[in-house]
């Protein structure tokens, strides 16, 4: 056994099959030489009765007085009782992120999210998170690589959000899954960005507009019948866009439209006289069981982005999105007087806080109300108040 130097290493012969040459002062420290050519220093040694081995590096990418001091390194820290070859080992093992995307998207989205959710998940991974980090190992992500990519999404503050969350959520999996140790999630502490909370509601002139554009869609055949229906009964029901696309006629019934599954679960949603009529001048499909046909023989309408854009440009409300007639629904709720919780309740909100958003407008009601008492107080008191008996004074 020589000493390995690199001009010992060099004059190795190439066999047929790999063989290895050890050191002839370090025990366990060798080189590997292949049939291709190639020597890789090695360093060998046994714990929990096995035979370990692991690579230090390629003969020419290191010297052979650098894979030398390596193996001195290994070999003590083997003697107290560490083990940074298996380390190693684990760690050329452990999954990328973008295997724990695919777990992640597999075992948990697939089984637990709906259709939409899934889709933005999906875009989240794709679009952002793969192209970023994907090639990271899961265990070597650290907040800073966290940062660093929400950062670059800074002009699109609603979207980073998105994208951090999903990435929260993946990284506590890991932990639950072993890949990651407990309370190591990078995401903690990043701060989000500041979301400007969209207010549009439509003024009783802009809905007057928004019902003629609608009329006259579907009076030119610009629109088809459901499309125009869809719109409607999202200004009449104040229902979420997916729960008015995927509406099927079973699911209307006398006490409503009986909805099986929600972004809240299973709920039942008022049906009004003015919501019924909108239904009741639809053409039912014998071979299609939605409400909203689509083109597509037996499947609903899946794109009302595009009539949307096409009907609000008509009505002259370009900055309207379709979510904010589920605002404008609840706003002339709020304002006409009804508690908090009921529209909440209409709405198909589990948490309170989420309706507070239109808590505001129910200020508009109690102003009335207070102007409508003044008025009627004003009335029996006059112009002035007593404060004597037989002592007036006038303002």
């Amino acid at each position: 056994m020589p000493k390995l130097t690199k001009r010992s290493v060099d004059g190795f012969a190439i066999r047929d099959k790999g063989y290895f040459e050890w050191d002839s002062e370090i025990k366990g420290f060798g080189v590997r030489v292949m049939p291709s050519g190639s020597k890789t220093y090695q360093v060998q040694y046994r714990k929990g009765g096995r035979t370990r081995r692991a690579s230090i590096g390629r003969h020419g990418n290191i010297t052979a007085d650098q894979a030398r001091n390596r193996a001195k390194e290994i070999m003590g820290e083997l003697s107290k009782g560490e083990n940074p070859v298996e380390e190693i080992a684990q760690h050329r093992r452990a999954p990328t992120v973008a295997a724990l995307c695919e777990r992640f998207f597999k075992d948990h989205v697939q089984h637990r999210c709906k259709a939409s959710t899934q889709s933005e998940y999906r875009r989240a991974i794709d679009l952002f998170i793969n192209p970023a980090i994907g090639n990271f190992k899961v265990v070597d992500v650290e907040r800073r690589d966290v940062s660093e990519l929400h950062h670059k999404m800074r002009s699109k503050p609603y979207q980073a959000n998105r994208v951090l969350g999903v990435l929260s959520k993946m990284f506590n999996l890991a932990e639950v899954w072993g890949l990651r140790p407990d309370g190591s999630n990078p995401c903690r502490h990043v701060p989000k960005y500041r979301e400007e909370k969209r207010e549009r509601y439509l003024s009783q002139y802009e809905l007057q507009n928004l019902g003629q554009a609608l009329t006259e869609a579907e009076r030119d055949g610009s629109e088809t019948p459901y499309i125009v229906a869809a719109f409607r009964l999202l200004v009449l029901t104040g229902c979420r866009l997916g729960e008015i696309q995927t509406l099927q006629w079973s699911f209307v019934t006398d006490q409503g439209m009986e909805l099986p599954d929600t972004k809240t679960g299973a709920r039942r949603i008022p049906l009004p006289k003015a919501a019924r009529a909108v239904l009741a001048a639809l053409p039912r499909l014998a071979d299609n069981p939605y409400v909203i046909a689509g083109k597509v023989k037996g499947r609903y309408a899946t794109d009302l982005q595009h009539p949307w854009r096409r009907i609000r440009e008509r009505a002259g409300l370009n900055d309207v999105r379709i979510h904010d007639l589920r605002h404008t629904y609840a706003s002339n709720a709020v304002s006409s007087g009804m508690p908090i919780q009921m529209v909440g309740r209409l709405l198909g909100h589990t948490q309170i806080q989420t309706t507070m958003r239109y808590a505001h407008l129910a200020d508009d009601p109690v102003r009335r109300a207070a102007e409508e008492n003044a008025d009627r107080l004003s009335n029996l008191v006059g112009s002035g108040y007593v404060t004597e008996p037989g002592l007036r004074v006038v303002k």
